[in-house]
């Protein structure tokens, strides 16, 4: 759904900015990125993280500094789009497109302001992060081009009227030149303002590549673009993967009721119990956020005691998430009550069961976990104490449910054995973290301060 219309940039009850941000398996630098833009945040603009899958700590890492996060389709175009047209925060006078190795100039606001009273969109000159003499060749003939086209690319951070980018339909869906595409769509309308403030954007795909072949590749793909060759194909040549199946799976996910004095005791050393117990409320949000953004298929909380506690019938009323009453037994036959339900329905489609102590599992694993299951019975996500976070299935399979020493580090090495027993096959991820001790609730906290 488009975006309301915003041409009068005076209009407090709109955001002044919105900042479209996509990520995909960002790494640690991406903490760093979301707190310099804090100061843009307090100013009046928001920040919108679009996550395109990613499979490290990206998705947990934002989770502070953004006034929406949300997952998506992976390509820049298809994520910039979604993030533009989000409804979860304050329709926007104006839209920013940032990379998430892009860095913005501390005046940025109200540059992009200024330009906008002039023309209906722009961009900064970009300078790359590296002290060779050869970027600052790269660098000056990226905005020297740009000026003389009207053509901006993604690394200059192209700014524009919430309306114009409604008006001319947002980015095209294409996997590759979609900020050539946007230009000329925009280019149409008038050409951009030029500013002559200098963003820095990472210059880590010519020092990876080569700066000659680097350079070669990218004129060469332009060029091929221009005479009309396939942007699926393009992207391909550039190094992108090729776009992954759509997946279907039902979530299960376990949850303790957030009870002072029941809900993650092993953090009261380091919380107390009211605040070990808000932890708990807080982990079983987020998990289903993730959930909910995978857009998998349908998703189940087990409830512990009962479905009753006030926190179930809130999260039952917002999300309208089905609720049920996890069983009496250890783990095991909670989980393997909850896989019996749901393979008891006539063409059940594979299963994932998931708690919520792994605060950084993303829509990512949940989406590779249920793309495995195409091709395995079982999957399998390790927890570095030697359970797993997620356990997926694609039939009912209730032997590996059974003798496992629960709540041991011998869970994954039992659980393996057992599906060997069944003999079926099965696929293991690489290996999370959950928050058990004190110890994870400080790893979990030390992600969000960027290292100096």
């Amino acid at each position: 759904m488009p975006l309301q219309s915003a041409t009068n940039l005076s209009v407090e009850s709109n955001a002044r900015l919105r900042i479209v941000m996509p990520v995909l398996n960002e790494g640690s630098e991406l903490t760093a990125r979301l707190v310099a833009l804090q100061s843009m945040r307090a100013q009046g603009a928001d920040l919108v993280v679009v996550d395109g899958g990613s499979t490290d700590e990206s998705w947990a890492r934002v989770r502070p500094w953004v006034d929406l996060y949300i997952a998506n389709t992976p390509g820049r175009g298809l994520q910039m789009n979604a993030g533009a047209f989000a409804k979860g925060c304050r329709p926007a006078q104006a839209l920013l497109f940032l990379h998430a190795d892009t860095e913005l100039p501390a005046d940025a606001l109200q540059l992009i302001e200024a330009a906008l009273r002039q023309r209906p969109w722009g961009r900064f000159d970009v300078r790359l992060d590296a002290p060779q003499a050869s970027f600052r060749m790269i660098e000056t003939m990226m905005n020297l081009r740009s000026r003389l086209s009207g053509i901006a690319t993604g690394d200059q951070a192209i700014f524009v009227r919430a309306d114009t980018f409604a008006a001319v339909g947002g980015f095209p869906d294409q996997a590759l030149m979609e900020d050539i595409e946007l230009s000329k769509r925009l280019h149409k309308l008038s050409r951009p303002i030029c500013l002559q403030q200098r963003v820095t954007t990472s210059a880590r795909k010519w020092q990876k590549n080569g700066v000659w072949r680097t350079i070669f590749l990218m004129w060469g793909l332009r060029w091929s673009y221009f005479f009309g060759a396939n942007p699926t194909d393009l992207a391909l040549a550039y190094g992108y993967k090729e776009a992954l199946p759509l997946a279907n799976a039902a979530l299960a996910i376990l949850a303790k009721a957030p009870v002072a004095g029941l809900a993650k005791t092993r953090l009261i050393p380091a919380l107390g119990a009211t605040g070990a117990a808000r932890a708990q409320r807080r982990f079983s949000m987020q998990t289903i956020h993730t959930a909910m953004q995978t857009q998998l298929g349908a998703i189940t909380l087990w409830c512990a005691p009962d479905t009753q506690h006030r926190h179930f019938r809130a999260l039952k009323q917002s999300y309208g998430i089905m609720c049920q009453a996890q069983p009496n037994g250890d783990i095991g036959e909670r989980m393997r009550h909850a896989a019996a339900m749901h393979f008891e329905q006539t063409d059940a489609p594979p299963l994932l069961i998931i708690g919520t102590d792994c605060a950084v599992l993303a829509p990512g694993h949940l989406n590779e976990a249920a793309r495995s299951l195409a091709c395995a019975d079982v999957c399998l996500i390790p927890a570095e104490d030697g359970g797993y976070v997620l356990i997926g299935m694609r039939k009912m399979i209730p032997e590996i449910f059974q003798e496992i020493a629960w709540s041991t580090s011998a869970v994954l090495e039992q659980t393996l054995a057992r599906c060997a027993l069944a003999k079926v096959s099965l696929v293991q991820l690489p290996t999370l973290w959950d928050i058990d001790e004190p110890e994870d609730w400080q790893r979990w906290q030390a992600m969000y301060h960027p290292t100096p």
